[in-house]
């Protein structure tokens, strides 16, 4: 067994924007209108840039004017290099699984994710990574935000739209995935709004938690 001490999360960070039913339901009827006029058949993918990295207990700072939202999200952290994988081998190269705050402002376009409101300083706080084969059912792990103690959002991992080795297998079709890179598996519908002074805490089955409080710019 891989003991999660040794578990590399020093990569790049990858996220698909949709990959819960219950979110691409909601925005189904969009997706044939304009600006998308049609609905995606492949991962959208957006990259959480390495300012972005945070930890439990750190403060995250909010922008004057912003609505900043809270993004529970279960990451797969790569193993060993993968390229053009299929989806019978993902599994081989996938290390273990990490709990996530994917923190966003509000999504103007699922096609094409912006950069202001995915890649602020802070926005995205990585758990402590736990090796796969401590894990159970992956696929029917339940997601929680609470915030200042109250429960505002659940999802399930049962409401994925792609499993980790479809997503590996598609992404790394065209692109190589490395040791440490962190993939993001999205969030489900209904982000939590949060505000200055808020304890946020996202809870992940098996996973654990991360914890955090909002800290208005300026204060």
């Amino acid at each position: 067994m891989i003991d999660s001490k040794n578990l590399v999360i020093n990569g790049n960070i990858f996220g698909i924007a949709l990959n819960y039913k219950d979110l691409y339901a909601f925005l189904k009827a969009q997706f044939n209108e304009k600006p998308y006029l049609s609905e995606p058949k492949k991962p959208v993918l957006f990259i959480k840039t390495p300012n972005t990295r945070n930890q439990s207990g750190a403060p995250i700072v909010k922008r004057k004017g912003d609505i900043l939202q809270a993004g529970p999200t279960l990451g797969i952290v790569i193993g060993k290099c993968t390229s053009r994988v299929s989806k019978s081998d993902a599994l081989q190269h996938i290390a273990g699984y990490v709990v996530v705050n994917e923190l966003s402002l509000p999504e103007e376009s699922y096609y094409r994710p912006a950069v202001k409101a995915k890649c602020q300083d802070g926005f995205c706080v990585i758990g402590t990574p736990v090796a796969k084969e401590q894990i159970q059912n992956i696929g029917q792990l339940e997601l929680r935000v609470f915030v200042n103690g109250e429960l505002k959002q659940q999802g399930t991992t049962a409401n994925w739209i792609r499993t980790p080795e479809q997503i590996i297998e598609e992404i790394s079709e065209y692109m190589p995935l490395n040791e440490g890179d962190i993939i993001l598996t999205g969030t489900p519908y209904g982000r939590v709004d949060l505000q200055d002074g808020d304890v946020v805490r996202i809870e992940i089955d098996q996973l654990g938690s991360v914890t955090n409080t909002i800290q208005q710019e300026g204060n």
